[in-house]
């Protein structure tokens, strides 16, 4: 299936992110979560890929795992971090062969250790240029990422607006927000991308918060924000890990309300391969 139908079928797409783990024993893991979360009719589940290509191997063989034994449809990551045109055909031909359908194409993080991007020699420096590579020779879904508080490297919230324009321009199909926890960011971003003529569907990213020291990373590396009255809270209880959770899981259940009942066409949940927070907000927004 390619997600873009069902997200043009204007019924709230579910869908989770998933990390290659670093073993055979994470990996067993992760299929389990696959198949409790299968339980909750997941429009798809989508597949990182590790910095530098490093996880190469092991995307391409999640995606097709997952969808061949949990039989979930799935997206593969997909970075021009370290490779040529060369290397990402070789991978685009795998995922092809493997009956995938849909692509999230990044530029993706430099390796651990490397201070910026580098365009490798016959590589790609956009993921714009990825986009357009795979849209001229393949026929997946092709997704895309995007910032509503703007790119950390971004001169300005206009500049990256325009670098998205010339993304989507290249052949994307929808795009999948970062991370935010105040949706008066989405729906600003989405108002702002429709006004330059964006008109590909916008889900929204939420991740819920299970862990204060972990999120406050997470935000400090993508440039996102948390509410003070939200940080507030979380630092009150920072000492009771049942308490963030459980003021996490009950903040992100009243951001996906808000963001479905303001019309955003889906949530992507980055799970950090657990099932039991993202669980509960399903249960939530379906009563």
């Amino acid at each position: 299936m390619r997600i873009i139908d069902k997200l043009k079928a204007h019924t709230p797409a579910f869908s989770f992110e998933f990390f290659p783990p670093k073993d055979a024993e994470g990996v067993e893991r992760l299929l389990g979560t696959a198949h409790e979360l299968k339980a909750y009719d997941p429009t798809y589940v989508s597949v990182t890929y590790g910095a530098g290509g490093s996880t190469r191997r092991l995307t391409v063989d999640l995606v097709k795992r997952i969808k061949r034994e949990v039989g979930m449809e799935t997206m593969a990551h997909l970075t021009c971090v370290g490779a040529t045109q060369s290397d990402a055909a070789q991978v685009l031909d795998q995922l092809k062969d493997g009956g995938i359908k849909n692509v999230l194409p990044l530029r993706g993080d430099p390796p651990r250790g490397v201070a910026k991007f580098e365009r490798v020699a016959g590589g790609f420096g956009y993921a714009s240029e990825l986009v357009a590579f795979i849209r001229k020779r393949y026929d997946f879904c092709l997704a895309g990422a995007c910032y509503p508080e703007k790119h950390p490297e971004a001169l300005s919230a206009d500049a990256d607006l325009a670098h998205l324009k010339q993304k989507v321009d290249s052949g994307i199909d929808f795009l999948i927000t970062q991370l935010f926890f105040d949706n008066a960011d989405y729906f600003d971003f989405v108002a702002r991308a429709r006004a330059l003529g964006i008109t590909i569907p916008i889900v929204a990213g939420i991740m819920p918060i299970t862990n204060l020291n972990q999120v406050k990373r997470f935000t400090t590396m993508c440039g996102s924000s948390i509410p003070s009255a939200l940080l507030a809270k979380l630092e009150a209880a920072q000492h009771d890990a049942d308490a963030v959770r459980a003021i996490g899981v009950e903040h992100a259940s009243a951001q996906c309300r808000g963001l479905l009942e303001g019309g955003a066409p889906g949530i992507h949940f980055y799970t950090l391969n657990r099932s039991t927070a993202t669980v509960e907000i399903l249960r939530n927004l379906r009563g």
